[in-house]
């Protein structure tokens, strides 16, 4: 039999934070709580860790993992704290009905002002174990674009390409090995590939030499229910068109045949696909999570499948529950590679 193609484990991006995160979060709290996140992916076989999001958690708004509000809390010309009338104002808009406000309100050209994600993926950098590579996590342009609202720029194209510059800068000084910057909106709006795509690709092309670059997009994932609606075949032109090395997807749930629909994105990109159910408790046993990858690999082709993951962050999940299911990742990676 030959020999099963080398494929990494690894993780979205977020993780539950730790309960005993103190109020307001220390320096040397965060420290540790991040040493904790990548010491338990470390131990479950993990082959690419991520801080867990820790990064941006703000325990004063414990059921966001700040994908949205972090950025809004500092960039200038955006605004955390929307009006009553902004924020009716937003829930008048098309496709904004999962949302019941802004996540920042845009009343000024969109700038750097105390962002510094370079400084926040340094202090991880610092953590990991050597053996392991490291992933650093940022949201994408198009998905602030669409959930906050603008006052300034009056086209959401302008406003993505705005946050793309400010994003790019700060990707450019990243210390990291992957770079994956997070679209989840996209799904529920194809209409806006082609512009998307253009904000998207600034941030990617910024990415320092050696680091390679990935891109998720899922449905979304809130309280264990799907946000966005929409299917892959209408994503195609999206993903095909980004300087992207792999993609990150979701598929252990799947509505109808997503590894189809893998099987047709452009030759040369690699794709890290979505075994494991972030939205079902039930930890799944390592020989399921084998046939999953037996599936993918069977469909996609030997040299396509690059990563093995969780469908989305597992935020949102019991940590016993997350811990469980990181260990029957990487058991039935093991499991596929000695078996095929």
């Amino acid at each position: 039999m030959a020999e099963a193609p080398c494929i990494q484990t690894t993780v979205v991006g977020s993780y539950p934070s730790p309960g005993w995160l103190p109020r307001p979060i220390t320096a040397e709290a965060l420290q540790d709580a991040t040493a904790v996140v990548l010491r338990t992916q470390e131990r479950a076989g993990i082959d690419v860790v991520a801080d867990g999001e820790l990064y941006r958690f703000d325990p004063n708004h414990p059921e966001t993992n700040g994908m949205i509000d972090y950025f809004a809390r500092h960039m200038e010309g955006c605004s955390a704290e929307p009006t009553a009338a902004e924020t009716a104002e937003f829930g008048r808009l098309r496709g904004m009905g999962y949302r019941a406000r802004p996540g920042g309100v845009v009343r000024d050209a969109i700038a750097p002002g105390t962002l510094d994600l370079a400084t926040d993926c340094a202090r991880v950098r610092a953590l990991v174990s050597p053996g392991h590579r490291l992933k650093f996590t940022l949201t994408g342009p198009h998905m602030l674009s669409r959930v906050w609202l603008d006052r300034h720029y009056g086209e959401p194209r302008l406003l993505a390409l705005a946050i793309a510059d400010v994003l790019a800068e700060q990707v450019s000084r990243l210390d990291c090995d992957v770079l994956q910057v997070d679209e989840a909106n996209i799904p529920g709006h194809p209409e806006d590939a082609e512009w998307a795509a253009e904000a998207l690709a600034r941030v990617l092309s910024a990415a320092p030499s050696g680091c390679e670059r990935a891109v998720h997009v899922c449905f979304g994932n809130y309280g264990g229910q799907r946000v966005q609606h929409g299917t892959w075949d209408a994503l195609l032109p999206y993903l095909d068109a980004l300087p992207v090395d792999h993609l990150v997807l979701e598929a252990a749930r799947p509505e109808g045949d997503p590894l189809a629909a893998f099987a047709r994105i452009r030759p040369g990109i690699g794709i890290g696909v979505g075994v494991i159910d972030v939205k079902d408790l039930a930890v799944e046993p390592p020989a399921v999570v084998a046939e999953r990858i037996r599936r993918a690999v069977h469909a996609l082709g030997p040299d396509r499948v690059r990563y093995v993951h969780p469908d989305c962050g597992l935020w949102m999940l019991p940590r016993g529950v997350a811990d469980a299911k990181l260990a029957a990742l990487a058991a039935g990676r093991d499991l596929y590679r000695t078996k095929g």
